[in-house]
Formats: structure tokens, sequence, C-alpha cells
């Protein structure tokens, strides 16, 4: 749909949660909620449209800290939202990610048979999700939502999970995270990537033009307009088993790092092995205006440099014409981690839960989110490689390898193992404050 201007974004309306990116370092908490009394569960939307940070609000008191409210379908039933307008939602959403599992990969020891209670089940109504710099002004932010939801019997909290940077400011596998934001049509957030045109705002935000023109958005209008929908995953890290692999299938330190590099796209310090190939270089990693400027089909169409099944190639192809456009399939990611990190140097697993808490943003959950775990990251075919999955968070049994392309011959890594376990997640809807505010005015 070129030639069209841009729709404005009433940013005033929509969460801040859905388009900005997180801080750098950061702490942040999800806290679910079940609701047992419909009137209490009207009252705290009521409330939490008051407490939840917009988009507009570049400027708060506690600075880049905001807080999100979501909710499940079985969520929006409790409040009572009329069945014709909860069948406008998106079909992924109303069935819930545990009914989706085996699409996902999300079988065995990831099953949700295996999850944490309660997530997954129809318990889980309301996600709320703070996220601050550090932990004084996250506490603060919970602080000022903490009045929402107190002194409301009829709503529960049912479980809670702390995130926070770990000192290195890398994910637990080591590598540096949150580097890759995509630009979005009248959002008035930069993307990470100068040579990326901005995606249309209805990738992301319900009610306006999307990449293929269309407009979705879930009715009546007053609930469906300038909201989203978020996939929260929480991800445990197998981190000594990933650096057995590493050593095990290297030559030494140097080649370690190499391969960790390949497996990934990136070295730990966040350079990309596109503007990189030969070795780390940590100031280019930290600079952002920088470490995500980059594509891949002109300099490295064959993955001589980053090879096609590593896993930011999968996640996001950029220009490459695979497996349809892959504008089609951009999602905002965030992921924080939780629990403690694994001393430098340790081989074996001390028993200690870690891992990162995901959230995926997009306005289509099947063509979105759902086709990426599927089709890019448990599957290879469309880049030529089979049934070769992702060999970081693939649904790896033992039996797979993953591919380097070099010369004079490729490189062949064997007997993957998997080192991301699903412990759980969500399939959210994530409203507009009127939304809010329309949630909770229902009536019987």
């Amino acid at each position: 749909m070129t030639g069209q201007t841009p729709a404005a974004l009433e940013l005033d309306d929509i969460q801040r949660g859905v388009l900005s990116p997180r801080p750098t370092p950061y702490a942040a908490t999800y806290i679910l909620f079940r609701i047992d009394d419909r009137a209490h569960g009207r009252e705290l939307m009521r409330r939490v449209s008051a407490v939840v940070t917009s988009a507009a609000d570049t400027t708060s008191p506690l600075g880049e800290t905001w807080v999100s409210v979501a909710l499940t379908f079985h969520g929006l039933k409790a409040l009572g939202v009329p069945r014709e307008a909860l069948e406008t939602f998106a079909w992924e959403f109303r069935q819930g990610m545990a009914a989706r599992a085996a699409a996902l990969g999300d079988v065995g020891e990831s099953g949700p048979e295996n999850w944490e209670t309660p997530l997954g089940t129809p318990e889980v109504h309301v996600v709320l999700v703070a996220l601050a710099p550090d932990s004084a002004r996250l506490e603060a932010a919970v602080d000022r939502a903490r009045p929402a939801y107190h002194a409301l019997p009829g709503i529960t909290a049912i479980w809670r999970q702390d995130c926070h940077a770990l000192p290195t400011e890398t994910e637990p596998f080591g590598y540096r995270d949150g580097i890759s934001h995509p630009a979005v049509e009248g959002s008035g957030f930069a993307g990470s990537n100068p040579l990326e045109t901005p995606l249309k705002a209805g990738e992301f935000v319900l009610g306006y033009r999307d990449e293929l023109g269309g407009v979705q958005a879930p009715r009546p209008e007053v609930l469906g307009r300038n909201g989203t929908y978020v996939v929260f995953r929480k991800l445990h890290q197998r981190v000594a088993a990933f650096r057995r692999y590493l050593r095990d299938n290297s030559t030494g330190g140097e080649d370690e790092e190499l391969l960790a590099a390949k497996i990934m796209g990136r070295w730990r310090s966040g350079a990309p092995l596109a503007l990189s190939p030969s070795r780390d270089d940590p100031g280019l990693g930290a600079d952002r205006g920088r470490n995500n400027a980059f594509l891949y089909e002109q300099d490295d169409p064959m993955g001589f440099t980053t090879p096609g099944g590593c896993h930011i190639r999968r996640g996001n192809p950029r220009d490459a014409a695979v497996a349809g456009v892959p504008r089609l399939h951009r999602m905002i990611r965030r992921g924080t981690a939780y629990g403690p990190p694994l001393p430098e140097g340790v081989l074996r697993d001390d028993g200690a839960e870690r891992g990162l808490m995901f959230a995926f943003v997009g306005a289509h959950p099947g063509r979105q989110f759902e086709f990426v775990q599927s089709e890019w990251m448990n599957d290879g075919v469309f880049f030529g490689a089979g049934d070769a999955r992702d060999p970081v968070i693939g649904s790896n049994d033992g039996s797979g390898d993953f591919t380097i392309p070099q010369r004079p011959l490729r490189r062949r890594l064997r007997a993957l193992p998997r080192f991301v376990v699903t412990r759980g997640g969500e399939y959210c809807f994530m409203p507009g404050l009127n939304a809010l505010r329309w949630l909770g005015d229902l009536k019987d």
C-alpha cells in the first residue's frame, strides 16, 4: 500500500508496553490474577486504566518506567464480555497457548502437562507487567499499581515472576540481549536498524492498516482499536548444557567463541557476524547506532558469514526472500532474565531456575508468533535445511544437527540437545486505555 499517508497513531490510547523498547539495564515483574467476582473484575479494569502508562507518556517522573495490563480469553469471559464480541478475536488467542502447544513445539518436557501452575490454565485472567531501569523504580511502579487490585476480595494474585538485568547485562547464555527493535510508522520510537523501512502500524496495533493493506480489530471498535496481542512465555535455559556443548564441539577457546557466534548470529558482546565476521568487536556490540545496521541478501545470501540456520537469522531474515515476505512475520520481542547467573566457567548444572520471560507483541498472532515458532524456529524448509531446528531455542531432541557453511567443507554440529525448556505461557490481549474503561463499565 505504497503512496498512502501513514495514519497518526493515537498514542494516548495505546499502552506504552506495546511500542516502547525496554530500558537497559532493567528490572521487571509479572503478576497474574484470577477474577473470582465479575463486579470486582470490572472495578479492577476501571482502576488500572488510571495506572497504565500510555505510549504518549515519555516523560514519566519515574523515567523509563511503565505498567501494562493484558487479559487472557478466559479473563475477558470472566468480565462478561458479550459472546458476539469474543468471537471477533483471533482464533489462536481464543484457543490459548496450551491448546496450541503441539504446533509451537511445546511437547515432551516442554508440554503443558509440565508447565508451572497456573500457567496455561483457565485460572489466569489478568497479567500485570511493570518494567523500570532499576529495582527501586520498579517497586515504586508496583506500589503505584497496588491500590488498583488491593482490597478487592474478588481479585486473587496467583503467580508472580520477578526479573532483573544480570550483572553482565546479558541473557543467561551470555549474549547481549534486547538489540533488535522494529520501527513502527507513527509511533515516535526509532527502530534499531536504520536500513529497515518502518513497518505499518497495523502489524502491531489493531485498528490500523497493516503490510497487506487490511485493518484488523476485534469488535466493538472501542474494545479492539489501539489494542494488540501479546504472547508471554517463561523459558528455562540450560546454561551448563549449552556451555558443555560448545566446549565439546570446539577445538579451543577462540573456536568456542566463534562457534557460539555462529549458532547465535552474533558474538556474545552483541557484535553481529554480518559486520564483524572473524573476531568479536565489543565496541560495535555496545553501539546501539551500529550493532543492528545490516541486511543479508546482498552481502551474504548463502550464509557464509551469518549461517541461515542461526538463531537471529531465523527469527528475522530481514531482506531475504524466503517463506513469504519477512515483514509479514515481524514482531516486537522483549526478554527479561530471571534467576541467578551461573558463575563463569561452571559446566555443571547447579539446579537453579534461570532463563527468560519473553513477550512477543503483534496484531496477528497466527502469521507472526505462531508462524515464526513453527516454520522458522522448528523447521528449516524455508532456507533449504529440511527439518533442522533452531540451535538455541528449537525443540531439539538430540537427533538434529546444525550446519555452518564454509569453504572448502561445511561444518556440521550433530546431536543438538534441547537447551531451552518452556515452563509455561499465555496468549493475551492488551487493550487500549479507552477499552480498559469500557471493560470497567460493562453491565450484565
